[in-house]
């Protein structure tokens, strides 16, 4: 909600003066007064109510009593009514030299008493609404920005999570490839250069192509499979229709890391981890297998870190919990991942 130019609110103030002015000569036209008479009597109290109204409402811009001291509004309209019906009295004795006009207005005086008070209460309640509607309004944007912050936040934690263990697994091979294989360090340098240089350019919401995304796993697997050797085998197998298609920056290699955990450490054996991507209803959707051995106390385990990590980094950003499904059949283990298209099922704030 927007606040209204100062200008403009002084216009709509003087439009409900003329309106109710244009209202109380109407309803003293059949007493046969003096029109002129009755135009200036009308303006002069109708001005009067409607300036201690405009002082009023600005007032409430400061101080905004609440619902159980709704009584501070009545009590506040009551008292403007009465200083504007005594300035008014004031006023109209000089302006107006018709004693019997002014007869008339001697006797009207209680009723345009309770006529003010009535008028700069609905006055007071419109401003007291509009203020209060302002401040609600402006609260929700405040809560919304907070919340905001606070997933963008925890987004970010997630990932600097994942990022120094994959980090200090490598830089370890690096270490160990110096002296035996100084050629084969040398280019896992590189790849973890480049690795990281596409990390580091990526934000939290930045939402990319499949293809994309694929090429940057690409240098992760090119990693691994240094560590890894002959062990670590992969296919990738994605349909065209589902290349074009997006999904959260850097959100595959932990799944990927996550299969590679539960598929290799353990074993000794070659071991393939298959990677699959196609369109589907919901949009984009990516199934990472990988075998494990049932005897092993880890494939109870179901799930690491890293497949935790990319169900709640989903959930902040679709505010969805079913994106992330797993599965155990026989020795495999799957994780199914589904990405809507419709960006507008993405939380805004």
């Amino acid at each position: 909600m927007q606040t209204m130019a100062p200008t403009r609110v002084i216009w709509l103030y003087v439009a409900w003066a003329a309106f109710w002015s244009g209202v109380f000569v109407l309803v003293l036209l059949p007493a046969n007064y003096n029109l002129g008479l009755t135009l200036k009597d009308a303006l002069l109290y109708n001005m009067l109510l409607t300036i201690a109204g405009y002082a009023a409402g600005t007032g409430l811009r400061y101080y905004q009593p609440t619902l159980r001291q709704g009584v501070l509004l009545m009590a506040w309209s009551l008292g403007l009514a009465g200083i504007c019906t005594l300035v008014y009295s004031f006023l109209i004795d000089r302006l107006v030299a018709d004693e019997l006009y002014l007869s008339f207005v001697g006797d009207s005086l209680p009723m345009r008493l309770v006529f003010g008070w009535l008028l700069l209460l609905l006055l007071l309640l419109i401003n007291w609404f509009w203020f209060y509607t302002k401040e609600q309004r402006q609260h929700e944007e405040r809560k919304a920005a907070t919340e905001k912050l606070a997933r963008e936040a925890e987004l970010y934690t997630l990932r600097q999570q994942l990022q120094p263990h994959f980090l200090f697994n490598s830089l370890n091979s690096i270490s160990a490839l110096v002296v035996s294989k100084p050629a084969l360090a040398r280019a896992m340098v590189q790849q973890l250069s480049d690795f990281l240089r596409g990390t580091l350019r990526k934000e939290n919401q930045q939402r990319v192509t499949l293809s994309e995304e694929l090429t940057q796993l690409e240098l992760y697997l090119a990693i691994e499979k240094v560590r890894f050797g002959h062990r670590l085998q992969t296919i990738v197998e994605v349909s065209e229709d589902a290349k074009a298609l997006k999904l959260p920056a850097l959100l595959l290699q932990p799944l990927v890391e996550n299969a590679i955990k539960f598929g290799l450490y353990g074993t000794t054996g070659e071991t393939t981890i298959s990677i699959k991507a196609d369109r589907a209803e919901e949009g984009l959707l990516i199934q990472i297998q990988n075998p494990f051995d049932t005897d092993a106390s880890q494939a109870q385990e179901g799930t690491g870190f890293g497949l935790n990590s990319v169900q709640r980094r989903l959930y902040l950003l679709y505010a969805r919990p079913d994106l992330v499904q797993t599965q155990q059949h026989e020795n495999q283990f799957t994780t199914t991942v589904t990405i809507p298209q419709n960006y507008d099922q993405v939380p805004h704030n």
